[in-house]
């Protein structure tokens, strides 16, 4: 189903405006949720589930300051050929530490974020997956400054 296809309601605003920045650690969070914006805890899970299989919600977890816990973070940028692409992204997302990568309309086409306990075991899987690809031109573009704080978005 193509996410603008679907119809949301103020009910799903209300539900996608609270869930992005302030989910609820508690047991039951979609009944906290639903205390919070008059809603059953039934009703919350269902539109929840609606909202996913629709594919206007892609995931729901935290979000965790990597270097705060111990871990470096980088930006890679790759030449990928056209035919290739596909398969250089299996392949990069088989690595726990990409967090999510993406296509852009530059000579450096895809683009992803790695997250680990080391540069340089960083450097390591992007050897390896350069060897495993034959994709030889992969930047590796860590962050010198955080300009990123939160992206929430009101619906």
């Amino acid at each position: 189903m193509n996410p603008a296809e679907v119809a949301i309601d103020d009910v799903d605003r209300a539900i996608l405006n609270q869930i992005q920045s302030d989910f609820p650690l508690t047991p039951r969070p979609y009944l906290t949720i639903g205390q919070k914006l008059k809603l059953s805890e039934d009703r919350v899970l269902k539109r929840v589930r609606r909202l996913k299989e629709a594919g206007i919600i892609r995931r729901i977890g935290g979000n965790f300051t990597p270097h705060a816990l111990g871990f470096v973070s980088t930006l890679c940028a790759a030449k990928v050929p056209t035919a290739k692409i596909s398969r250089f992204a299996q392949i990069v997302n088989r690595y726990p530490g990409v967090t999510h990568n993406y296509r852009r309309e530059n000579t450096f086409n895809v683009w992803f974020t790695f997250i680990a306990s080391s540069m340089d075991e960083i450097e390591a899987n992007l050897k390896q997956i350069s060897a495993e690809t034959g994709v030889i031109d992969i930047l590796n573009l860590p962050a010198t400054k955080v300009f990123k704080i939160k992206a929430e978005f009101q619906v």
